[in-house]
């Protein structure tokens, strides 16, 4: 049985977040066995705020492989995150990872 969760991933990770990834991946000496964590921090009344970074797995994951990059969401996370684009945005106004919560399907 593979290690790596078999469902659909619940976002959607573009193109161009995907190239930014591995190039931060690629430059920035992450350390071998780390994958994509992708989760929130706080639901109060500022909203939720998206985390992004390079973690390794921990119990209570769940894992996912996108285009050979793992990616980890807690169990608990996963609601929050359902639905939302992951995209990588290079302008006046954002320099960065976004996150889409209108992702269109």
């Amino acid at each position: 049985m593979s290690a790596f969760h078999q469902h659909i991933l619940p976002l959607t990770i573009t193109q161009l977040a995907l190239n930014q990834i591995a190039h931060i991946k690629a430059t920035k000496n992450i350390p071998e066995g780390y994958g994509l964590r992708i989760g929130v921090r706080g639901s109060g009344c500022s909203g939720t705020s998206f985390v992004l970074g390079f973690d390794q797995k921990k119990e209570g994951d769940n894992e996912y492989l996108v285009e050979g990059l793992p990616v980890y969401i807690e169990k608990k996370h996963i609601l929050y995150v359902a639905g939302i684009e992951l995209d990588h945005e290079d302008s006046e106004e954002v320099s960065g990872f976004v996150f889409n919560t209108n992702a269109s399907s």
